[in-house]
């Protein structure tokens, strides 16, 4: 991995679209640390699912703010996504979801930064995502996979490490994540409709193209979730119906594995500090997480009733395919 260091040119333009839900004040911090940043933003660019539950106070005196609204009828994964990179005249756009909160003032930097790196055999990164970091009260399950997904190491992935890396060489997530906006036009954007999932699709579909996919350990936000099982259940659920629906990048490479190794280390991880009495919750959470994935994988075949009690996200259903 060949690395740009300070030397990485700030006449490049950027803008960070948030899809919102509910904006907390969370989004407030947010909002406030995009303000703080060390690389300017040119435009912050929010798209609010339904108008009734935008909270104006949270950014009020932000000049470089706007503010566009949909219905939760008309949000989609992707869509969405790609209505705000269609407002975005920037050479770099960095997409965040509303409570994902960056940890210091050099996430932009350190974002843009990761761009300019070149893989081993000197492919360009189109995509470069940043390290979730728990938040304080965070499950010790959930602060471990923070650990597993988000390493301290920096690295460039490429076609090349398909078959050391497997799946995980598709790994990229919009939580915290920069696209040069030229490739993504040239690749078509996100896939819509997308139930789930539209961050690692295009990242396959880039490192299909002779891209490489970029994580900085160094550009850092503050993200984590304490999902109950039923939670991980539905969130699993979708995942799978994402991979069902595109064969043509996930056919071939094998999920469950990288899942088993999670569960091990994880269990390791758990003895070592001596929480043993976490490694039944483990047990229990990894069974619902399957039983979803498992599930999402035949949904085809389910009834339709079955396949709204399952998924977190029913409107999608109700729109596009039941």
């Amino acid at each position: 991995m060949t690395e740009m260091g300070e030397k990485f040119d700030k006449r490049l333009t950027v803008d960070v679209i948030i899809p919102t839900y509910k904006p907390d004040r969370r989004f407030a911090r947010l909002i406030r640390r995009l303000g703080q940043q060390t690389y300017p933003i040119n435009k912050i660019i929010v798209v609010n699912t339904e108008k009734q539950d935008w909270k104006p106070e949270y950014c009020k005196k932000v000049n470089n703010l706007e503010v566009h609204h949909v219905s939760r009828q008309e949000f989609d994964h992707g869509r969405t996504r790609n209505f705000g990179a269609s407002l975005s005249q920037g050479d770099i756009m960095i997409f965040m979801t509303d409570d994902a909160i960056p940890k210091g003032r050099r996430l932009v930097e350190r974002l843009v930064e990761a761009l300019g790196w070149k893989g081993n055999l000197g492919q360009t990164v189109a995509v470069a995502y940043g390290r979730q970091m728990p938040e304080n009260g965070c499950h010790s399950l959930e602060r471990f996979t923070r650990i597993f997904n988000y390493p301290d190491r920096s690295s460039v992935k490429t076609k090349e490490d398909l078959p050391r890396l497997g799946i995980k060489t598709y790994f990229a997530s919009n939580v915290c994540c920069a696209y040069r906006k030229d490739i993504f036009e040239k690749l078509g954007g996100f896939v819509e409709p997308a139930i789930f999932n539209e961050d690692m699709i295009y990242a396959a579909r880039a490192v299909q193209a002779g891209y490489g996919i970029a994580y900085t350990a160094e550009g850092r936000v503050i993200h984590s979730h304490n999902l109950t099982f039923l939670q991980q259940f539905r969130r699993n659920f979708d995942l799978a119906v994402s991979q069902a629906d595109h064969p043509e990048v996930f056919e071939g490479i094998l999920s469950e594995g990288e899942g088993i190794r999670l569960i091990k280390e994880t269990g390791f991880w758990l003895v070592r500090r001596g929480k043993i009495g976490q490694i039944p919750v483990l047990i229990a959470g990894s069974a619902w997480k399957y039983a979803g994935y498992r599930l999402g994988k035949i949904y085809r075949i389910l009834p339709k009733g079955l396949v709204l009690r399952c998924t977190m996200n029913p409107v999608y259903w109700e729109r596009n395919l039941l």
